[in-house]
């Protein structure tokens, strides 16, 4: 209610006072808001105008007539001091994004909402952040808490999810942002917008990020044993291989029930990943596991109702081989495999971990016959133990035996033997003295001629020595006279050289001392002399 210049209140009115500047407040007129900054905005700051009633706008280049109700958005850098005609709604930031974050953002105007990804973005003045509506179950299964593949067997209560949902929902959920979900490594996640109504499916390992009007396909699959429905709830579908164990009651042809303990080894087969048709095909059955223990329940059931007991008790393992994956019509053998053609899931093999009656009496029953067949086994096995032992003993008396009658017989033929060398011995004695003599004589007189011979050699080798030295003496004297003499030659003439040089060099230095012109005077002197 400033005071005009007619010294009346304008009541109503407002008036702008911009410092610097000293004032006193007249009578009736008030503060609105205190005295306040001014808004110095930087390139990455905007504000959000509105006009509060019709004003030329002389702020911007060119001016702009605004009208009440009226919004823009004063981007900077700038500073801003708003006219009492303008309303300051909201100082707005500029929102920095990775390439793998985003906003939703939508417009006031026609309401449609967007999705801004991987720059940074300031909203406009038509425009907000707008929140995406998640169920709990789905905000739990995408915290970053929570492993996708480690934590698959873990059972999440709906209920205390989205109890839990209301407790933290301001706190520690930003539902403006971009929902992004990791998809792990062989696995696939669908999505649908029900906007388009398409859906999509993604293949790990990769980033989804949903759009406005996209959700997750949640997944609900059986689990324990055995198997219970919606026990766990995911948004990833892994692709295997993995296994799922499952409890049976099964009833015998002579009506024993038996509960079996098996294990299906499975994994999805995908040929064309950019197949939109082949992949959907993965989430067309929304419970799987459920449907895949269910068939082969079946299965096994029907083949061990047409058996008894007792073929059951000894062939299980092949009877349900048979039951689950069939015989092939070409080979006439047992499939390797069994395909589910509605979503392609494939079962490679079957392990049977325990077979047990569900009676107590043919629990007994079983467990006496093989208790009396364990005896019965280990009778048998002790009586073939003594059979073979006594059999052993037998042998080793024969053997021994044997051995001696040959250590008797080598033993004779060894003193026989001996006998004859003693024989040899006493006419080797009497004739070997004189022999010995003849034979020391013989090889004295051998070893004195050798003697005689080697010295000899001896002799002539030194004298041929002698006669090698005294020849290279007399070559060396030769050589080093001659080399003498060559060198003393050699030095005669270098001498003869240098004198002939000296003479020669001696004769020019007179030449050009005297000069050309006086020795033509010597030489023509005479004539010269007799002319005049």
């Amino acid at each position: 209610n400033p005071v005009g210049a007619n010294g009346y209140p304008q009541l109503g009115a407002k008036k702008l006072i911009k410092g610097e500047k000293s004032f006193f407040l007249q009578p009736g007129e008030l503060l609105e808001n205190g005295i306040q900054d001014i808004f110095v905005l930087s390139d990455n700051e905007g504000l959000l105008l509105r006009a509060r009633e019709a004003f030329e706008d002389k702020f911007v280049q060119p001016n702009v007539n605004r009208q009440p109700g009226d919004k823009w958005m004063l981007k900077g850098p700038t500073e801003y001091i708003p006219s009492v005609e303008v309303e300051v709604v909201t100082r707005r930031k500029a929102i920095p994004l990775h390439e793998n974050e985003g906003i939703y953002v939508r417009s006031t105007k026609t309401g449609q909402v967007r999705a801004v990804i991987g720059q940074t973005y300031m909203l406009d003045e038509d425009e907000e952040l707008w929140e995406k509506n998640l169920p709990a179950i789905v905000r739990s299964l995408l915290s970053s808490e929570r492993d996708t593949a480690a934590d698959r067997g873990d059972w999440i209560n709906p209920s205390k999810e989205k109890k839990k949902k209301e407790e933290n929902d301001v706190a520690n959920w930003d539902a403006s942002k971009v929902i992004t979900f990791q998809v792990p490594h062989n696995a696939a996640v669908q999505i649908y917008d029900y906007k388009s109504k398409n859906s999509r499916v993604v293949f790990g390992p990769d980033l989804v990020m949903l759009g406005p009007d996209e959700q997750f396909t949640q997944l609900s699959l059986s689990a324990g044993k055995p198997k219970k429905g919606n026990m766990i709830r995911s948004v990833a579908l892994l692709l295997g291989p993995d296994f799922a164990s499952d409890f049976i009651i099964v009833e015998t042809s002579d009506h024993a029930r038996l509960q079996l303990d098996i294990s299906y080894n499975w994994h999805f087969q995908t040929k064309d990943t950019n197949n939109e048709k082949e992949a959907a095909k993965l989430f067309c059955v929304a419970d799987f596991v459920g449907d895949l223990c269910k068939s082969m329940a079946s299965k096994i059931r029907g083949a061990v109702s047409s058996v008894t007991f007792d073929d059951f008790h000894k062939n299980s393992a092949k009877i349900i081989q048979l039951a689950v994956f069939g015989v092939d019509a070409d080979t006439n053998s047992p499939k390797e495999e069994i395909c589910f053609p509605q979503n392609n899931l494939y079962v490679t093999s079957v392990d049977i971990k325990s077979v047990e009656p569900v009676d107590q009496r043919t629990r007994d029953s079983l467990q006496k016959s093989v208790t009396l067949a364990i005896e019965i086994t280990t009778q048998s096995q002790e009586a073939a133990a003594r059979r073979e032992a006594e059999r052993t003993e037998q042998e080793s008396r024969g053997r021994l035996e044997r051995q001696r009658i040959e250590d008797e017989a080598l033993a004779e033929n060894s003193r026989k033997e001996l006998l004859s060398l003693q024989a040899e011995s006493a006419a080797v004695e009497s004739t070997g003295q004189a022999k010995a003599e003849a034979f020391s004589r013989a090889e004295a007189a051998r070893i004195e001629a050798e003697a005689a011979v080697q010295g000899a050699t001896l002799k002539a080798e030194a004298l041929n020595i002698e006669t090698k030295s005294e020849l290279e003496r007399m070559n060396a004297a030769r050589e080093a006279d001659i080399k003498f003499a060559l060198e003393q030659n050699k030095l005669e003439i270098e001498k003869a050289e240098k004198m002939a040089k000296i003479e020669t060099d001696k004769f020019n230095q007179m030449v050009a001392a005297l000069g050309k012109e006086t020795i033509q005077a010597m030489a023509s002197g005479p004539q010269d002399h007799q002319v005049k």
